[in-house]
């Protein structure tokens, strides 16, 4: 069971004048919930977000609960890659959602999770899919030093205000939140900043069942803190990766200018021109073997599309100025007088004289023999 989050999307959140239904201080939520596993994360009060299930077997049940009065409906983690975990590998502490706008798409169910409260399971009631559990709904712990928990959200608020500024996918309803929370709620604002993060399920989780909201609020403010410190290099990364390419391509268009005075003016050959010029001339005074030639057709394309700026230009130029330097085609008379090849060597080599011995005694071998055999 998948959330929005698999695809790097950040979650929608409803500001406190949106049109879904929030769940009232005074509403009785019942004791009894039909479950969902979710494999990606922990879902969060204050999500709200599509959720995607497969049809079999979770999607009757759905629609079961979302033909009650109260449409509700329990989402905990499972970490685990299978479809129907065994209910001990299911978290015992989840988010309780209201479901709205069920819909199925290419062959699965979708639908909007709004997340509403915390609870722990006491009890499997229905052990295989659907689920059915007995829960115990959770409050956070009553604070006695407001002006500490009041420091830490404001900290958490600055924080998120910064990611804004440095990561465009945060989207509009992540600044209306900001703008409609209400200080005086902090939990809400810790399972927000909580959400919009990019960390393990398991630190996450954590999250959700930490009751104490200065220890919430603590460990909170320390993954978004990473995740600021990661969008940071992302941005600096961004950002030199962006002047490389506005210099390139700076490059190429007077490169392009350049080579459009020239032809204009008929002055000169471009570097790609002027080299496949040199080479197929060369190629038209050898004879080039078939296999040969095909290579060297193909390297010879290689270099017209290719950027003379390029590493690999480069590397293609000085493979066909080599294969085109060796003289196809063109048979001497083998020379086999030793006094004159070893007369040869000293002039042209000084020292060296074991490999001036290996030579001429190769040189004498091929005389005795009538021929020179390579290897």
């Amino acid at each position: 069971m998948n959330n929005s989050n698999e695809n790097g999307d950040h979650s929608e959140y409803i500001p406190r004048d949106g049109q879904l239904e929030i769940a009232r201080p005074e509403e009785v939520l019942p004791d009894t919930l039909q479950l969902i596993p979710l494999g990606e994360r922990p879902y969060f009060p204050v999500l709200v977000q599509p959720v995607v299930v497969e049809l079999d077997p979770w999607g009757p049940g759905i629609e079961n609960v979302a033909e009650t009065a109260h449409r509700l409906l329990a989402l905990n983690y499972a970490p685990t890659n299978a479809d129907q975990p065994d209910p001990e590998d299911v978290r015992a502490v989840g988010c309780v959602i209201r479901i709205h706008r069920i819909q199925e798409v290419k062959g699965k169910l979708q639908f909007i999770a709004q997340g509403i409260r915390r609870f722990r399971i006491r009890e499997w009631i229905k052990k295989t899919p659907p689920y059915v559990v007995r829960v115990e709904y959770l409050e956070p712990e009553p604070v006695e030093d407001e002006s500490q928990l009041r420091a830490y959200a404001m900290a958490l608020i600055n924080i998120i205000k910064e990611l804004m500024t440095l990561n465009p996918l945060y989207n509009e309803e992540l600044k209306q939140y900001l703008n409609y929370f209400n200080p005086n709620e902090p939990s809400p604002l810790a399972d927000f900043a909580a959400a919009i993060t990019s960390a393990d399920p398991e630190e996450l989780q954590d999250i959700l069942e930490t009751m104490g909201l200065l220890e919430r609020m603590e460990k909170v403010l320390l993954l978004i803190t990473k995740e600021l410190e990661v969008a940071k290099i992302q941005a600096q990364i961004t950002e030199q990766m962006q002047e490389q390419v506005n210099e390139q391509q700076k490059e190429f268009f007077l490169r392009q200018q350049l080579k459009a005075i020239q032809q204009e003016l008929g002055i000169s050959k471009d570097d790609r021109e002027a080299d496949v010029e040199e080479f197929t001339e060369r190629l038209q005074k050898l004879v080039v073997p078939d296999h040969v030639q095909h290579r060297v057709d193909d390297e010879l394309h290689k270099l017209h599309v290719l950027e003379s700026s390029s590493a690999e230009y480069g590397v293609t130029r000085n493979y066909l100025d080599w294969i085109t330097s060796v003289p196809w085609g063109v048979i001497s008379d083998d020379q086999l007088d030793l006094k004159h090849a070893r007369e040869t060597l000293d002039k042209d080599h000084a020292g060296l004289d074991d490999v001036k011995q290996r030579i001429v005694e190769f040189l004498a071998v091929g005389a005795y023999r009538g021929e020179i055999a390579g290897s």
